[in-house]
């Protein structure tokens, strides 16, 4: 069973990597890269802040304790544990991956912390903005989606290494949107937080 799911995800991965054009080589290059994002952060921040006001001193420290715990997650303990080497790392797959600028990333790809972590930022802003910004989900998860699958056309991941952190993301999203709703209500109640309007 192992072994027909392994050759499922190599064949699913060689699809991905082998079709490359310069169009898409330089879209899902510039994707894979964190700092091209940082225009995209600093624009999310600013759309949380001014929706969420003094509530996003709630929600967006919450961000880095999410991001810092689902990294650590991958990188810290599946990577370490799992020993799955990264197709980019496997000398099976030597010759017959197109491996962009000949990056390869580091030795093991079990699981993705890039997908992991774009994940668990969709879904914890699903499970906490989506009243507030019913929109924003139609934006975070082609974004995480673009990002995930660019991981798998570079050859660093095979497709189960991007799938399992979207997983593994929902619960941990979800732990930390519950922390967000019991810190602004502790914290920053309605009550406090709506402005007092003069009677007649």
């Amino acid at each position: 069973m192992l072994h027909h799911l392994q050759l499922l995800d190599t064949r699913l991965l060689l699809l991905a990597n082998c079709h490359h054009t310069p169009f898409w080589d330089a879209v899902l290059w510039w994707a894979s890269q964190t700092f091209t994002w940082v225009p995209f952060y600093a624009a999310l921040l600013a759309v949380l802040v001014g929706s969420f006001g003094w509530r996003a001193w709630v929600l967006v420290p919450l961000i880095a304790v999410l991001i810092l715990a689902s990294d650590q997650l991958a990188s810290g303990l599946l990577k370490p544990w799992a020993h799955r080497l990264r197709p980019s790392h496997e000398p099976g797959l030597a010759g017959q991956l197109h491996l962009l600028h000949g990056y390869r990333g580091g030795p093991y790809g079990f699981v993705s912390s890039h997908a992991g972590n774009v994940f668990a930022l969709a879904f914890y802003l699903l499970f906490t903005a989506r009243h507030r910004l019913p929109w924003l989900a139609g934006v975070l998860f082609p974004w995480a989606l673009l990002v995930a699958y660019s991981r798998v056309y570079l050859g660093v991941h095979y497709p189960s290494d991007v799938l399992a952190p979207v997983l593994l993301s929902i619960p941990l999203a979800y732990g930390v949107s519950r922390l967000y709703a019991w810190g602004a209500a502790r914290w920053l109640p309605v009550a406090a937080t709506t402005p007092i309007l003069p009677t007649a």
